[in-house]
């Protein structure tokens, strides 16, 4: 089972806003006391936090799928609804956050390090929290917010003060392993290190951190053996010690090839160049790796390399190795510059910016883009008039409908503001109270009768003279009819009853 993994990809879904109340407070003798639905609770986000006792990406290898909580709704009486829980994920220091597309979002660096990767969707607010001068009691509440649903991908690069680097079965591990309190496998054959090592070294006052790489091959840097899967973890290293095999004439390797083969693929996966390098010659306890390493010496020094030749098993020159290190590692840091803290940074819209944009797409379909006009729509109940038309006049007060009028747009055209699509009509007016849930600028022409019309006509064919009888049309008017010489049947829809009238 794999105890370590570098590479993952992550499944979100923040949580959803919950719903708005739409509700009319009822109290004795006060039927009607006013609207009094709660706001609906936000979605609970997903975070990411740097936590240096985390080592590897495991646990979102096997639940790669998170989902936040979600906020509930609103109810009467004024009371919102619960938000959902934040979810907080744990992640190794050096972690990468990236797009499938490999776009990188966040480089997650040093421990407590935080980044909102998902957002919880809005509550949506009740019809308490929508009432105004106009609408004294709305008949309608905001829907809830859906929360960010999205896929990323974890990088682990390991952040690491010193990177050892070399051929398969150089010695590394072994190295590892008496340098620092590192237990990695050991073993007499290739590829015995699969995942990255990482150890912590004491030389005298200065404190570092090594990483033993998995072992390079050539064509490492195009993805041959174990290649980029690894290659990255050096890239935070801040000091590169190339560890060559001085017992390489019984495999049948040159050092100094070695040394070549690695450098060229350094160089062709990028960002290296300027890295300080060490050399170890490992294994002198070897017949004629002692003499291999004096013949090399000479040359590895022309070239500027310090080098250093040691034994893990008998641990000779180690000491001087660690004490150079840190060294080494310690110039670095006072070379390098201290990162200034992560500032927020705050970039108010200008005053002319109206914050959303229309084109007229290739099919002839007018498209409103803007993350405020987007968040209205999503959270606007289209099976309510009321609340569409509580759209219209945000949209017309903002300056969207002026501005399809300017790219000319006409009534009826289609217009797409986020997933909805809809035919545009030029706002008619201001609103008028109404029934709630109703928008009398949204009510198509009604030829039937109101109401009022019909109970009137009621009444009328219940009052009936001598010479004539009353009767109603279609269309709700009321006329005169003479008497016949025969009964005339009139029909009473509330009584459902048949009245004969005799000559």
């Amino acid at each position: 089972m794999a105890t370590f993994v570098d590479r993952v990809v992550l499944h979100l879904q923040a949580g959803d806003g919950g719903h708005g109340c739409a509700s009319v407070r009822r109290e004795k003798f006060k039927p009607l006391g006013g609207p009094d639905g709660g706001n609906g609770g936000h979605g609970g986000g997903i975070t990411l936090v740097v936590d240096p006792q985390q080592h590897t990406l495991l646990d979102f290898h096997f639940r790669p799928h998170v989902k936040a909580q979600n906020g509930t709704g609103g109810a009467g009486a004024n009371r919102d609804g619960a938000n959902g829980g934040d979810l907080v994920l744990s992640v190794p220091d050096g972690t990468v956050v990236q797009t499938p597309e490999g776009e990188v979002i966040a480089d997650l660096i040093g421990g407590g390090t935080t980044f909102e990767v998902a957002r919880g969707g809005r509550g949506g607010r009740g019809n308490a929290s929508l009432a105004n001068a106009r609408r004294k009691v709305p008949g309608f509440a905001e829907l809830g917010e859906p929360g960010d649903q999205l896929d990323v991908v974890l990088e682990l690069k390991s952040v690491a003060d010193v990177g050892l680097v070399g051929f398969p079965s150089a010695g590394k591990s072994s190295l590892i392993s008496v340098m620092s309190a590192a237990k990695p496998k050991i073993a007499d054959y290739p590829f015995t290190t699969l995942v990255p090592n990482l150890g912590v070294v004491q030389a005298g006052d200065h404190t570092f951190t090594v990483a033993d790489v998995p072992g390079l091959i050539p064509g490492a840097a195009t993805g041959k053996g174990l290649g980029l899967e690894f290659l990255r973890h050096i890239e935070r290293t801040s000091v590169l010690v190339h560890v060559l095999d001085a017992a390489a004439p019984e495999i049948e390797r040159d050092p100094l090839a070695d040394l070549d083969a690695i450098e060229a693929e350094l160089a062709a996966y990028g960002g290296l160049e300027e890295r300080p390098r060490l050399v170890v010659l490992n294994k002198i306890d070897i017949p004629d790796g002692r003499d291999l390493a004096e013949m090399v010496r000479p040359e590895l020094e022309a070239r500027g390399l310090p080098v250093y030749e040691v034994s893990a098993v008998t641990r000779e020159g180690l000491k001087e190795l660690m004490y150079a290190l840190g060294d080494t590692v310690a110039a670095n840091r006072l070379a390098t510059p201290t990162p200034e803290a992560t500032r927020a940074v705050v970039r108010p819209r200008a005053i002319d910016e109206k914050g959303f944009t229309v084109e007229r797409d290739t099919d002839g379909v007018f498209v409103v883009r803007g993350p405020q006009v987007e968040r209205w729509v999503r959270q606007t109940n289209f099976e309510n008039d009321e609340a569409i038309g509580y759209l219209g006049d945000r949209l017309d007060r903002i300056g969207v409908e002026a501005m399809l009028a300017k790219k000319g747009a006409e009534a009826g055209d289609p217009v797409r503001i986020g997933d909805r699509e809809f035919d545009w009509q030029p706002n008619t007016g201001d609103y008028v109270s109404g029934p709630r849930g109703t928008d009398v600028r949204l009510e198509e022409e009604n030829t039937r009768a109101s109401a009022a019309t019909r109970l009137a006509a009621r009444r009328a064919r219940r009052i009936r003279g001598d010479d004539e009888l009353l009767h109603m049309a279609e269309d709700g008017t009321v006329s005169t009819i003479s008497m016949a010489s025969k009964p005339v049947l009139v029909e009473d829809d509330d009584e459902d009853e048949v009245v004969e009238d005799d000559e």
